[in-house]
């Protein structure tokens, strides 16, 4: 195939029309034809011209010559300097491929997407803006190059890609038959002043020029920046000749000051020296002051070492009297220990001496006592007998003189015998029962405190509002101390310290060698233990925290010596809330059978 026709002119060996083309020009064609998206164009066209594309870029090494002078080539040549145009420089594509998207609107390529593809041809747009019809993609962008003449030439080269591929504005408006692909040109006056949507982008970001207008007002740009350059450089020359008159001043300034400053720097090193050297007399007193000195401490040394064995000796003679002070005073302290033990067996001995002296008196008046009452009831014994011999004598003289009704008295006596020891076998009989009905009694207590345990257990499972439920004896509660706390700080603050000191006060609680009570006297020998207010503990937490919190403290420590004095530990126990006391397993069972009936009520309704 045929590329070149001469050093600077192309042809296009797979276009029908063999249009004579610059190498930029070619360039660009064969790319936009190779990437184009029409249908019109067949795969096999846009390969060929693909690889006509990478064989100008890479392959062709003597095209790279003519590169040169196509990019220093004047922009504006060829153009009508009258025509007038939209500036900035504006290229305009129609015909972008659209769909309808899911919701309806109509949407299409992005204007990057499109820009990309713009600058791989070698156009350099700044950026391609679609045009939008209130939501719907109008398959129509405006491509924006640069402000400059190289915008310019980039513009035109993008008009003319397009018109050798027969895809100009005036392509686009010959026919009115389908067309396929993009077309494209630069804005003039007529697209501007159009009442398209085009137009009424181009109105609102843009406004219409001539080149030689142009020109003119860059002619003047040009004008105004060498007259301002001109007068900068006139004030530059002028502040330069200031400059230059300061700077001789200043080194004449300089010269006086460098002389000055080798006087000063003479006399400097005329001071430096004499100080050095007094400097070293001073040095040498001092070293052989040190000298001396250091004799002197060397002696004092020695002398401290003797001193120090001395202290030795000493201190071993100290150490050996303080051992024997101690086993003494180890010896004082036993003697004293046995005279104690010894003062305190006499005082026990003397304790005891008295008991017994007492034990004696009480003894010996209980003896006395006891002998006048044996002296009595040997006066009655003694009668007793006397009756009682007498009465054999009558009942022997009854039994001889064999009388009737003293059978009869005997038949009675020996009837009042029997019947007395059936009362004592049934008074036997009796206490056997008794002891029977203890053993009963103990055994229903006990089935009594299980049942009431398992209907603790029961009703620490149902949550309830009534006035019968568990309670916790002496367990602590945390809200006082947060409220207390949240008077001091913030709120999360003032839980974290108000756990801390309710974990503190349930330790003090729980500690068995803390007994805050005293015991008061109430009517007769009875006495009643109640809280000691002038407890250290409790007068402290009263101050500092406040009496909610005391009133909450002293209620658990109540109820700890009431219900668990020995553990002091919480224990759950069955409590009326409405009445406010320990609730009898009677009230417990009918409240568990009324919530059974509730219960089973509404299932049956259900």
């Amino acid at each position: 195939h045929i590329v070149k026709d001469s050093d600077e002119t192309y042809t296009c060996p797979y276009c029908p029309e063999k249009k004579i083309y610059r190498y930029l020009d070619l360039v660009q064609h064969a790319s936009g034809v190779g990437n184009s998206s029409s249908a019109r164009r067949t795969p096999i066209m846009k390969a060929n011209h693909l690889a006509l594309a990478k064989y100008l870029e890479k392959g062709l090494v003597p095209l790279v010559s003519s590169l040169k002078p196509a990019a220093q080539e004047d922009p504006l040549s060829g153009c009508d300097h009258d025509e007038k145009i939209v500036w900035p420089w504006t290229g305009i594509v129609v015909n972008i491929p659209t769909r309808k998207s899911e919701d309806g609107r109509t949407v299409g390529e992005s204007g990057s997407k499109l820009r990309d593809e713009l600058i791989r041809r070698g156009f350099n747009p700044i950026r391609v803006r679609p045009l939008w019809n209130n939501c719907d993609h109008s398959g129509i962008a405006v491509v924006e190059f640069r402000k400059d003449w190289s915008g310019l030439h980039n513009a035109l080269s993008f008009e003319n890609a397009y018109e050798a591929d027969h895809r100009g504005k005036k392509d686009w408006g010959a026919n009115n038959d389908v067309k396929y692909g993009l077309y494209a040109w630069i804005a003039r006056a007529d697209d501007h002043k159009s009442s398209s949507i085009i137009g009424e982008h181009l109105r609102k970001t843009s406004d219409i020029k001539t080149i030689s207008k142009l020109m003119e007002e860059e002619a003047r740009k040009q004008d105004r920046l060498v007259s301002y350059l001109t007068n900068i450089l006139e004030t530059k020359n002028k502040h330069l000749k200031e400059m230059e008159a300061m700077c001789s001043v200043t080194s004449e300034s300089l010269k006086v000051l460098m002389e000055e400053k080798d006087n000063l720097l003479q006399a400097y090193n005329k001071e430096i020296n004499k100080t050095q050297q007094s400097a070293r007399l001073h040095y040498q007193k001092v070293f052989s002051d040190h000298e001396k000195v250091k004799s002197q401490l060397e002696s004092h040394r020695k002398d401290l070492e003797l001193r120090e064995v001395e202290l030795e000796k000493r201190e071993a003679l100290i150490e050996r009297e303080r051992k024997k002070l101690a086993e003494e005073l180890e010896e004082n302290v036993v003697q004293n220990s046995a005279l104690r033990l010894a003062a305190l067996e006499q005082k026990r001995a003397d304790e005891n001496l008295m008991q017994l002296a007492e034990d004696q008196k009480r003894q010996k008046e209980e003896l006395h006592n006891r002998i006048i009452q044996l002296e009595k009831q040997l006066d009655q014994k003694q009668a007793l007998e006397l009756e009682i011999e007498q009465l054999r004598g009558s009942m022997n003289v009854i039994r001889e003189l064999g009388d009737e009704d003293d059978d009869i008295v005997l038949t009675i006596i020996e009837a009042s015998f029997k019947e007395l020891r059936e009362k004592e076998r049934e008074l036997e009989d009796l206490e056997a029962l008794n002891q029977t009905l203890i053993v009963s009694e103990r055994k229903s207590n006990n089935e009594l405190q299980e049942a009431r345990k398992e209907l603790i257990n029961g009703l620490k499972e149902i949550s309830s509002c009534a006035n019968i439920g568990v309670k916790r004896m002496g367990e602590l509660d945390n809200k006082p101390f947060l409220e207390a706390m949240k008077r001091r700080y913030n709120e999360e603050l003032a839980e974290e310290r108000a756990v801390e000191l309710c974990s503190l006060w349930e330790e003090y609680l729980k500690d068995p060698n803390w007994h805050p009570f005293k015991r008061i006297k109430l009517e007769g020998e009875e006495y009643q233990e109640v809280i000691d207010n002038e407890d250290e503990k409790l007068k402290d937490l009263k101050d500092e925290m406040g009496n909610e919190v005391y009133k909450s403290v002293t209620s658990v420590i109540n109820e700890i010596n009431e219900y668990n004095p020995s553990g002091r530990y919480a224990t759950s126990e069955l409590w009326n809330y409405g009445e406010g006391r320990r609730a009898s397993l009677q009230e417990g069972v009918e409240f568990l059978l009324n919530l059974w009936n509730a219960t089973k009520g509404k299932r049956g309704m259900t």
